[in-house]
């Protein structure tokens, strides 16, 4: 709500109940206040400075975004390709019938990963090509907090297993399953030949 400015009549019928009135305090208020000084017009400004300005001309295109660790998919996709075109293109659809299979939902890290290397190398010992590795796609932190937690610890250290010895000498490709072979919460590994 905005003060209304008080009239000329109304400042003189002020002054005069000012004179008639006996101060409290004498010498405090000796002469009235200043009338209000008028409101100041503000400046025009010239037209040739907003001539060539459009909305939003200094901003980013596109605001960075805070990714402090990316996708295990994205990670997998940077990998670059290791096996024949046409075949990963098959596996990527889900044409190809995995030889093997492994499900590793429930365990320990310490029991999944010997699992998981004793299911590798005796796959690729026994001449299979193709083996799907299930993780699980994890399950959300009950507990919200400052420190994010990443979604399913199999799933993300898995493919880290796969690249590392003595699993990465048998391990040609590694890729996120189709849907019909479970999606994110799989893995194909295609296998090196045993030579």
């Amino acid at each position: 709500m905005t003060r209304r400015k008080l009239t000329s009549e109304e400042i003189d019928l002020w002054q005069r109940v000012v004179q008639k009135t006996e101060a409290l305090h004498p010498g405090t208020h000796s002469t009235p206040p200043p009338a209000p000084l008028p409101k100041p017009k503000p400046a025009k400004v010239p037209v040739s400075r907003f001539e060539n300005f459009e909305v939003g001309q200094n901003t980013k295109t596109k605001p960075l975004k805070n990714d402090l660790k990316p996708a295990v998919n994205d990670g997998l996709r940077a990998a670059g390709l290791q096996m024949d075109f046409k075949s990963f293109g098959r596996m990527k659809r889900g044409k190809i019938k995995p030889e093997g299979r492994i499900d590793l939902h429930g365990m320990r890290l310490e029991n999944a990963h010997s699992t998981l290397v004793r299911f590798v190398l005796s796959s690729q010992a026994s001449g299979k090509r193709l083996v799907l590795v299930i993780t699980g796609k994890g399950k959300d932190r009950d507990e919200p907090g400052p420190i994010p937690t990443p979604r399913g610890v199999l799933r993300h250290q898995v493919p880290q297993w796969l690249s590392l010895p003595p699993l990465a000498q048998a391990v040609l490709q590694v890729t996120p399953a189709h849907l019909r072979h479970g999606g994110d919460g799989a893995y194909y590994v295609y296998l090196r030949r045993n030579r």
